[in-house]
C-alpha cells in the first residue's frame, strides 16, 4: 500500500503563500543545503506527484525551463503527475494527466504497489484529502519568518485533527522540518 504525503513550506504564522498567488519568496529564508537534499530525496522516495490546478499550472510553467535545478528538475519533469481540476482538459506537461475527482482516484492509487505519492503545495486539495482521511503524513518546513498575511496552509476544519510527530529536524538557517501522521480514530 502506498502512502499519500503532503509537503509544503509554511511561515511561522501559518501561510504557504503570501497575499497573491505564487508569492513564495519567503522560501529563501529556509532554502539551503539541508532543504535541497531533502527536496532531492522526494524524487527517490516518490513516483507520483499530485497538484491542485493552481499549483499545477505554476509548476508546469516553471519546471520545464528551470535552470540550475539539477536533480530536482529531472524528477519534477520525469515523474508521473496528476492535475486535479474540473476545468482543465489537457495537462500540457510531460507525464501528466488530469483527474476531476481526486478522492476515488487516490483511494485506488493508494491500494496499488508503488512508491510514495506526494502532494506539493495545493493547500485546498490537501485539505479535501485530509478531511476524507486519505492523508498518511504531513511534512512541513516551518520557515523562520512571520509573513503577516496570505493564504493559510491549513483551512478551517469542523473539528480537531490529532497528529503524531514522527520526526523533526532543524536546518542551519533555523527552519524546522516536521513530519506528522494523522492519528486514526
Amino acid at each position: 500500500m502506498r502512502k499519500l504525503v503532503v509537503w509544503n513550506l509554511m511561515t511561522l504564522d501559518g501561510y504557504f503563500e503570501g497575499t497573491k498567488p505564487w508569492d513564495i519568496d519567503f522560501h529563501n529564508f529556509a532554502w539551503g543545503p539541508e532543504l535541497q537534499r531533502y527536496a532531492e530525496q522526494f524524487g527517490r522516495e516518490g513516483d507520483l506527484l499530485v497538484f491542485g490546478r493552481k499549483t499545477y499550472e505554476g509548476m508546469a510553467s516553471y519546471w520545464p525551463t528551470a535552470e540550475g535545478e539539477g536533480e530536482i528538475k529531472a524528477y519534477m519533469n520525469g515523474i508521473a503527475k496528476i492535475a486535479v481540476s474540473r476545468t482543465m482538459s489537457e495537462p500540457g506537461w510531460n507525464n501528466a494527466r488530469v483527474v476531476s475527482d481526486p478522492i476515488p482516484e487516490l483511494t485506488r492509487l493508494k491500494q496499488e504497489n508503488g512508491k510514495t505519492i506526494f502532494i506539493f503545495g495545493s493547500a485546498e486539495l490537501a485539505d479535501t484529502l485530509l478531511k476524507a482521511g486519505l492523508i498518511d503524513e504531513i511534512r512541513v518546513c516551518l520557515v523562520p519568518v512571520i509573513l503577516g498575511g496570505g493564504n493559510p496552509l491549513f483551512k478551517p476544519a469542523e473539528g480537531r485533527v490529532p497528529l503524531k510527530l514522527i520526526e523533526s529536524s532543524t536546518t542551519e538557517g533555523g527552519a524546522v522540518i516536521l513530519r506528522y501522521e494523522p492519528v486514526k480514530a
